[in-house]
């Protein structure tokens, strides 16, 4: 099962995440509780092994933008959440990068209808951490795509079982208050995913 841990902002979070075997670690540059600097991006992105995905998490933002503060962190994967058109993700193409599309499950479930390497099917609210109906899902996506949505240790298990995604994504569900990883909490979702 291929895990990202997503909002992550301090290294030591970022060493508990790769110690216990992420495949991916995210860094939100976009509005949000966990948005962290380029600079500091590029500081993180710097700890984490070739082997282990770096992604620059977007919303909404233009590609000029996103281009330039994926250039300046150094991160190995840029993730465009939400209404981003076909076009968004072919303008970044030429980065050479991973390519990760996100959204709810109204949206395309096919994984690289928008020519992205990786499709992440979210909540109806995104970023809300509340849990919904996984098995919703199920059989509707296809490639390699990550279940997210009020995701935690004490239901991944379930929530594989029941959407059967190739990957799942967590951010909120690691966390001791918004915002604020828990590095017992990451070990614990990485054990029980897998």
């Amino acid at each position: 099962m291929y895990v990202k841990i997503c909002g992550l902002s301090e290294p030591e979070h970022v060493e508990t995440a790769v110690e216990a075997g992420a495949d991916a670690i995210g860094f939100m540059l976009t509005r949000s509780p966990r948005r962290i600097t380029t600079a500091r991006a590029r500081e993180l992105a710097a700890m984490v092994p070739p082997e282990v995905l770096t992604v620059a998490v977007f919303k909404g933002e233009p590609t000029e933008v996103v281009r330039q503060a994926v250039i300046e962190s150094g991160v190995r994967a840029v993730q465009l959440h939400g209404n981003h058109p076909h076009r968004d993700f072919t303008a970044l193409k030429d980065l050479g990068l991973t390519l990760v599309r996100a959204g709810g499950s109204e949206a395309d479930l096919t994984c690289g209808a928008f020519d992205e390497d990786l499709l992440i099917v979210d909540a109806p609210r995104p970023g809300s951490g509340e849990p919904w109906d996984w098995a919703a899902v199920r059989d509707r996506c296809s490639g390699r795509w990550l279940l997210a949505g009020g995701l935690d240790p004490s239901n991944v298990a379930e929530a594989i079982e029941a959407a059967r995604p190739w990957g799942v994504d967590v951010s909120s569900g690691v966390e001791s208050a918004p915002g604020v990883k828990d590095s017992a909490l990451i070990r614990r979702f990485l054990a029980a995913a897998r």
